[in-house]
């Protein structure tokens, strides 16, 4: 009878490291492991980031319920930024508790397996429990691009935003400029936006063009809702001639959000970017700043 125990016990050990989770035998305590996960997604089809009632699905339901097949077990995840329908990441970072030991395969191409065409692990990270997502990054960076050619594309038409009147984007970078530094972007912020502050800190905003692609890129401390479209809608008169260079400090200083241009489409927005202390290790977007369109050209944001 010992015997028979103690072949029981060997295959229940063996049969777990087959699946990859940790069993004690000395310890009753419970398996918790903080995992970070850069995700890069195509947001078209989405009603976007977070998980809420609706007929469409969203990024954070399709990649939770994935996670939970491979852990076995409820994952529930925090992000970096939230992004609204139809808008894209190439470096999205969020982190889970898993209660269960799987290796890094499981974590991406495992997850990879269960996940819809449009969404993807990149990369994984094993971190500490000081690591938070959402409350370590210390920036973001987005670009906004715009097909500036006479006629609509067809390939990229839920990938890029379509403006046909030609755009000077050395015009538009230069009334961005008043946008740098610390200020009160009341202007350029959604009237559902949830902040508690309209305050944010822009570090940098480029505009580029790319042969028929112009290209906004900026960085921020945190940004608001509709913050960076607001923001394309604006440079876009500029850059089309229908405003002047100085209108977008005048914008700023307003603190109103109806003498700002309108919102500018989502599905030409990307996420490519979030900041972290090194002590994380959380790899950098910049190794190849997305979309995939532009890269190419990165080089010309240095």
């Amino acid at each position: 009878m010992h015997g028979f125990f103690v072949c029981a016990l060997e295959i229940k050990t063996v049969l777990a490291r087959c699946f990859c989770i940790r069993v004690s035998l000395l310890s009753d305590q419970t398996y918790v492991e903080r995992i970070a996960l850069g995700i890069e997604y195509f947001g078209h089809g989405f009603k976007g980031w977070q998980r809420q009632p609706s007929a469409k699905p969203s990024i954070q339901e399709e990649l939770e319920k994935a996670l939970s097949k491979i852990a076995n077990s409820p994952i529930e995840i925090v992000c970096a930024g939230r992004t609204d329908a139809g808008v894209h990441a190439t470096h999205q970072v969020v982190h889970f508790d898993s209660p269960v030991e799987r290796n890094d395969n499981s974590w991406t191409r495992g997850v990879n397996s269960q996940l819809p065409d449009q969404i993807g692990v990149r990369w994984i990270r094993r971190v500490n429990s000081e690591f938070h997502a959402r409350f370590s990054a210390t920036a973001r960076r987005y670009r906004y691009v715009i097909d500036n050619s006479p006629v609509m594309p067809v390939i990229y038409r839920n990938g890029v935003t379509w403006h046909h009147p030609p755009l000077n984007e050395k015009l538009m970078e230069q009334a961005g400029q008043a946008l740098i530094g610390e200020h009160d972007f009341t202007s350029f912020r959604a009237k559902e936006c949830q902040s508690h502050t309209p305050m944010r800190n822009i570090h940098h905003l480029m505009v580029r063009r790319i042969g028929s692609l112009v290209v906004i890129d900026v960085k921020a401390n945190a940004f608001l809702h509709h913050m960076i479209r607001n923001i394309a809608g604006v440079l876009c008169e500029v850059g089309d001639g229908r405003k002047s260079v100085d209108w977008v400090a005048q914008v700023l200083e307003l603190k109103d959000r109806s003498k700002a241009s309108v919102t500018a489409p989502p599905h030409g927005l990307y996420f490519v970017d979030v900041d972290y202390p090194e002590q994380f290790s959380i790899p950098s977007g910049e190794e190849q700043l997305g979309p995939l369109i532009v890269s190419p050209a990165n080089h010309l944001f240095l």
